[in-house]
């Protein structure tokens, strides 16, 4: 037993020795060599078996192998795995009407990440104001939020709100201004300079799971519909049933003019939507925007799939499992505070604890959490069992004791 298993360890450690060698060293990675998963469970090269709250950040929605997910993929798969945006087919115009019956937008545009889709919201606003109002009128700055993150591309990483990712990559896209989370003065007088839009998110994921102020944002969006500017919203981590409603606006009384989505909607497959209301639904043109790998037949087959699983009853239990998961840990000494809804949820800890630290005690113990900033966050498969989420949470208490 003893080779066996020295066996699976150098093969671990040679993978992981290959790594650093030929993949570019932009992630820190823990010490882990994922090789299958079932449902809410992952193991790793040794056999070791974890209870993933992580759900590959938010993206694997169904978990892992879901049968129903494969088989729509699969029979996807075997017709056609992809054609140029230059001609039709059928899944992406199911996805596309699906998605608009589901949120009452009324377009949509198919990228390939949550940063693909938001740069595509950049486009939609600035061109909207641009045919509104002219070039003269340089009607184009974007009010995005101190402490947002919106993806990493040159556009999305220009209109993040974290000093840490403006960095090395000089110059940055101009036409971004930033007001502080919840106050609204500050947010007006940013948007009275030229703005033609702003983008929000809800809950701000990478910037420690902390929702917004629903009075901040419902004064937001008056202000906004007297003066014209858009309102954009980045439902990337937030979106398709994360947050107990298939969009957390719905938790906010919110219809913005612009959402993005990516992560859960794909459900482990590359995929990106924007979605714009009628103001805006046709402000893009024939050669305005394209994406090669956008509205491919097989990811939309299977976000098809989740979004058949989502219904009212579905969607009622990523509620109580979220709250079954604040009502345990809040009351822990080590826990200073559980912020998010459903099933984005970020664990403030007591000064001195170390969430990275807190998370490798966890993976040793057989589940997998999160981080955002010094939290603990947890995003769980939003079809995670009752029996794993208890004894995933039952880890995490003694952890936290």
């Amino acid at each position: 037993m003893k080779n066996k298993s020295d066996k699976k360890n150098n093969i671990k450690k040679e993978y992981i020795k290959k790594s650093k060698k030929y993949v570019a060293n932009t992630y820190a990675r823990f010490d882990l060599l994922l090789e299958s998963g079932n449902g809410s469970k992952l193991k790793d090269s040794d056999g070791k078996e974890y209870i993933d709250l992580g759900s590959g950040i938010g993206v694997n929605s169904l978990g892992y192998n879901n049968k129903n997910w494969i088989k729509a993929i699969n029979n996807q798969l075997n017709k056609l795995q992809h054609t140029s945006n230059l001609y039709y087919n059928k899944p992406y115009i199911e996805l596309a009407e699906k998605l608009c019956n589901i949120t009452k937008f009324d377009k949509v545009f198919f990228s390939n990440s949550g940063a693909e889709a938001n740069e595509s919201a950049i486009k939609c606003a600035r061109k909207y104001s641009f045919i509104k109002y002219g070039k003269n009128a340089k009607r184009y700055n974007i009010v995005s939020l101190k402490n947002s993150f919106h993806g990493r591309t040159m556009a999305t990483i220009s209109a993040t709100g974290q000093d840490v990712f403006h960095n090395f990559f000089f110059p940055f896209l101009e036409g971004f201004l930033f007001a502080e989370a919840n106050n609204l003065e500050d947010a007006i007088s940013k948007l009275k300079n030229n703005s033609c839009a702003i983008i929000m998110e809800l809950i701000q994921g990478e910037g420690g799971v902390i929702p917004l102020n629903k009075e901040y944002v419902k004064a937001v969006r008056e202000y906004c519909d007297k003066n014209d500017i858009l309102i954009i919203i980045d439902e990337v981590q937030t979106g398709v049933g994360r947050t107990g409603k298939f969009l957390c606006s719905e938790h906010y009384n919110l219809k913005a003019d612009i959402i993005t989505l990516a992560k859960g909607l794909g459900g482990g497959l590359p995929i990106g939507a924007m979605l714009m209301n009628k103001k805006c639904s046709d402000t893009f043109t024939a050669g305005d925007h394209a994406s090669t790998f956008g509205a491919n037949p097989v990811i939309c087959s299977g976000a098809l799939e989740i979004l058949k699983t989502l219904d009212k009853n579905f969607l009622k239990e990523i509620t109580k499992k979220g709250k079954y998961i604040k009502d345990n840990l809040k009351k822990l000494d080590n826990v200073k505070s559980v912020d998010g809804i459903g099933l984005m949820l970020g664990i403030e800890l007591k000064e001195g604890l170390n969430a990275r630290e807190i998370v490798e005690k966890c993976i040793s113990k057989g589940i997998i959490p999160l981080t955002a900033k010094n939290k603990i966050r947890l995003l769980p498969p939003i079809n995670i069992s009752k029996k794993d989420l208890e004894k995933a949470i039952r880890i995490l208490s003694e952890v936290l004791k």
